[in-house]
This record gives structure tokens, C-alpha cells and sequence, in this order.
């Protein structure tokens, strides 16, 4: 049935047998502050062996006009394109659990399509459960773990799992669409947030990738360790803390961050229309003062080896 599938081209090598796969979304081209969610889909594509078994045909998805395929140009001659692809990928994560991943970018068109393809997929390999990684901006200080958020169609599900949970309305990414769409086939869904200090957001925050792969390993039992991403969060933390001591406004502002972020409640609540994809409401904190350590921090970067 699968094979029929309109939209999809599958690889010569059979998908091998799959025993209660979980289903991991992480699709480019929505909201990904700090590239956290891009970061955990790397180690989890790398660290489970993923092989390509389908990859959806481009025109029905994708415009290329607002994704256009990098030329490779040496010495005046064309020599290759590369395009981007939404691509079904099997892996096997470091305790033996099957993985189903989706990965790629999002599409542009047909979104009713691509959700019933990926939930006649879904069904047809009795995933077990589907889980979205995602990444947003906040006003959270780089010094405390990253905090982490939910969306899920399902109250069994919500009351299973500690994150916050927020009453927003905000527009919708591939993955929302999906948590509804495998619900309804009675498979569990959830997406799973992480939020990144917002003065960081537009460059890569190592931190928030660990948070997402611990959170897959305590409640999903996904087990990815993320090696590479532990140590670069490291020297990230490093280079953070090189930048804020060098200027005493910096510090200032760090400080409120902290005393804003211990002070705050575990429940946060508001309506993020028209916030999204640029920084989201924090408790009350003076965005300029973000803007001003992110432009420092970019510039402190490029001077780095």
C-alpha cells in the first residue's frame, strides 16, 4: 500500500522490518532558534545509522523559488546542484529502539497531501508513537538549563510529561499539523520545545540540542548520546561567559535574566500572535538590551579561530 503512495519515490533496498519504530519529525524553514532542533536531528541521523528508504518528489512540495538548489561553481564551470529533499529515514538509536525519521525541509505546498501520506506511512510501520523536536527564542539566560515546552493533542499524553505548557495562538509548523493527524490514527503525539536565550537565537546554541536528546533519552527512551553536541555546548558556555565578563552591561543583564528566570513560574501563559519567528514574550525584560549582547556575541564570534 505504501509503495503506491503517489508522492513518494522509495529506494531499491527493501525498509527492513521495524519493531514499534518511533516516529521523529524535524522539518527546516519554521521556527528553529539557536538550530537546537536541526542540532538533535544531526546526532540522531548520525548516531543511529539512518539510511534514506523514500524521499518525497520536490514539485509537489517544494518551491524553489524560496528554496533554491546551491550551484557549485569552480573556475566559471557548473558543476553540480544541490537541491533539498523531504526524506523518510530508518535508524536504530544506541539501546536498539527502530527509529522512523523526517527530516528535510518543510513543504511549501499540499500540506493536506504530504499529512495524509506521512500518516498512511505511519500506520502502514505501526509507529509507536510520533515526537516533533522544535526550538524557540526566550528571554532565558544562557547560565540555567534550557527549559522545555509541549504541544500534544492528547490529555494521556500531556499528563505523562513534566514540561510547561502554554495557552498561545501562534501559527502552525508541519509538525502541529502531524500530532493531529497521527492522533486521530490513535498514535501518541507530542512535540517537544526548547527555549533558548534569545540574545543567542540566530546563532547555533549547542545547549539546546542536548536538552532535546536528553529529553527524548527520560521520556521516550530514544537513547542518542550527543557527544559532539555535549562538548561544543561547552566551549559555547566558554565563549559566552568570555563575552558577558568583558562588560559590566552585560553582566547587569545576565543578572536580571537569572533572578527573572529563578523568579519565574513553571506555568507561562500569553498569546504569541504576531511574535513568531522573532523573539517571544519573556516576563517583562527590555528586549534592546538582547539585541545589543546578540550583535556583541556575533561580533565576538567572528573573531574567534
Amino acid at each position: 500500500m505504501m509503495h503506491s503512495l503517489p508522492d513518494l519515490v522509495w529506494a531499491d533496498e527493501p525498509i527492513p522490518e521495524l519493531h514499534r519504530p518511533t516516529l521523529i519529525v524535524m522539518l527546516t524553514g519554521w521556527i528553529d532558534a539557536g538550530l537546537g532542533a536541526a542540532g538533535a536531528m544531526e546526532a540522531i541521523l548520525e548516531e543511529s545509522g539512518a539510511r534514506p528508504v523514500a524521499v518525497f518528489a520536490d514539485d509537489p512540495y517544494i518551491d524553489f523559488r524560496a528554496r533554491r538548489p546551491i550551484m557549485q561553481v569552480r573556475n566559471g564551470l557548473n558543476t553540480a546542484l544541490t537541491w533539498e529533499h523531504i526524506t523518510l529515514s530508518v535508524g536504530r538509536d544506541l539501546a536498539g529502539h527502530d527509529l522512523l525519521l523526517l527530516h528535510g525541509p518543510e513543504p511549501d505546498m499540499c500540506w493536506n497531501r504530504f499529512r495524509d501520506s506521512i500518516a498512511t506511512v505511519a500506520t502502514e510501520l505501526k509507529v509507536e508513537r510520533m515526537v516533533g523536536l522544535g526550538a524557540y527564542p526566550f528571554t532565558s539566560p544562557h547560565t540555567r538549563p534550557c527549559r522545555l515546552s509541549v504541544t500534544t493533542p492528547s490529555a494521556d499524553v500531556l499528563s505523562a510529561v513534566p514540561f510547561l505548557r502554554s495557552s498561545v495562538d501562534v501559527p502552525a509548523g508541519m509538525a502541529g499539523v502531524l500530532e493531529l493527524a497521527l492522533h486521530d490514527r490513535n498514535i501518541p503525539t507530542l512535540s517537544i520545545w526548547v527555549q533558548v536565550p534569545h540574545y543567542v537565537a540566530a546563532t547555533p546554541y549547542p545547549a539546546a540540542s542536548v536538552a532535546l536528546l536528553e529529553a527524548l533519552r527520560e521520556y521516550t527512551d530514544v537513547v542518542v548520546d550527543g557527544s559532539e553536541l555535549r562538548k561544543a555546548a561547552v566551549v559555547e558556555s566558554e565563549r559566552l561567559e568570555q563575552l558577558v565578563a568583558a562588560n559590566d552591561d552585560h553582566l547587569r543583564m545576565l543578572t536580571q535574566l537569572e533572578q527573572l528566570h529563578d523568579a519565574s513560574p513553571d506555568l507561562w501563559e500569553g498569546d504569541l500572535r504576531g511574535s513568531v519567528p522573532g523573539t517571544l514574550p519573556g516576563p517583562g525584560l527590555e528586549m534592546r538590551s538582547g539585541e545589543e549582547i546578540a550583535a556583541e556575541l556575533e561580533r565576538f564570534l567572528r573573531d574567534q579561530p
